[in-house]
């Protein structure tokens, strides 16, 4: 890790004014955060700051009973909206088709009203001729029969025309119903349906709202991590660290890694890394990566960059060196683009000149 070395007149200054900017952060969120107790809780020797930090990111990681319950309300809100959007679906197919039916229905019944009315005239005219020629004198009986037949047969196509004018009225009367029963379940339908989609986007809105509460909870944790640093440097001893997967950091950060690496390999990216070294090994990497000098070479004067013994994160737990695949990240890696888009959410930063290291501060 590249670490720039300040003049030491200037380090309790910069280190006062850190404190004094962290301590209001630190009073406020204790009073407002009931402190959590996640794997890997930290010892009672841990700054408060250290412990808020904690706390912090256990409540941005660790969905509330609400949130979890709105998880499955919106899950089955959902479902059902599925189910309305089908049912609008066949709805409308259905009172299309009725549609389609009633217009030949309707010209039926019209022509077959029509020929029944004809019919009906047709049957008046030869009651008629048949009361004139009755009446007609001398007698023609030959008139008067074939007066009889006419209404006979006008009287029989009327009766014809009669019963397919009531079939096709009755056919139109069903297409109607038929028609109007599809009209009101597609409006029934399209209620439902209506319903349905405010109850999912008002659950949805609900879900951005507690996203967006317990991403801020992971920004309050980033404001005070410096401070976390400060704090923890003087007073780190090997008991405050634990063992995640293999990796060895901070009991503080040991919940917000392991969730990282969880949601990582859930993804198909498999991490592991390298986390606390103690100061002895810090010399030997200065050793071995050639710095000019152990105790004042900048970090960025050595072949790879190493911080000065002392001040470097891994000292103390705090940053880890990533690996995936046995190999240490690389800008264009998979698992670097995982980590850059994602390591944030668990209070993880890069430093830019070392796509591998990552730490609560990004230093």
């Amino acid at each position: 890790m590249t670490t720039r070395r300040e003049p030491r007149h200037q380090q309790p200054k910069r280190a006062r004014v850190r404190w004094t900017v962290a301590v209001p952060i630190v009073a406020l969120l204790a009073g407002v955060l009931t402190v959590a107790s996640p794997p890997g809780t930290a010892s009672a020797a841990v700054p408060r700051v250290a412990q808020t930090w904690s706390s912090l990111m256990y409540h941005s990681l660790t969905p509330s009973p609400e949130y979890v319950q709105l998880r499955k309300t919106l899950a089955a809100q959902r479902s059902s909206l599925t189910a309305r959007i089908a049912q609008v679906t066949q709805g409308r197919a259905t009172q299309a088709a009725a549609q389609i039916g009633l217009a030949p229905a309707v010209t039926a019944d019209a022509a077959a009203r029509t020929r029944y009315a004809g019919a009906r005239e047709a049957l008046g005219t030869a009651t008629n001729t048949l009361t004139v020629v009755s009446l007609q004198r001398p007698h023609n009986a030959a008139a008067v029969a074939a007066a009889k037949q006419a209404v006979a047969a006008a009287s029989a196509t009327a009766g014809t025309y009669r019963a397919q004018a009531g079939q096709t009225g009755t056919a139109l009367k069903s297409v109607l119903t038929t028609a109007r029963t599809a009209t009101t379940n597609l409006d029934n339908a399209i209620v439902a349906w209506q319903t349905a989609h405010a109850r999912v986007v008002a659950s949805h809105q609900k879900l951005v709202e507690l996203d967006k509460k317990m991403a801020g909870y992971a920004g309050q944790a980033a404001a005070i991590s410096r401070t976390v640093v400060t704090e923890i440097r003087p007073r780190f001893v090997y008991a405050d660290s634990t063992t995640v997967y293999g990796v060895r950091v901070h009991k503080n950060v040991a919940y917000a890694f392991r969730r990282m690496l969880d949601d990582a390999k859930a993804s198909g990216i498999v991490l592991s890394g390298g986390g606390f070294r103690t100061k002895q090994r810090q010399i030997e990497l200065r050793k071995i990566n050639g710095c000019p000098d152990i105790w004042t070479a900048p970090a960025s004067s050595c072949r790879v960059p190493t911080a000065i013994p002392g001040r470097s994160l891994h000292e103390i737990g705090l940053a880890v060196d990533i690996t995936s695949g046995g190999r240490s990240l690389t800008a264009n890696s998979p698992a670097f683009k995982w980590m850059a888009a994602y390591a944030r959410r668990y209070g993880f930063v890069n430093l830019p000149s070392e796509p591998w290291h990552w730490s609560i501060t990004g230093g």
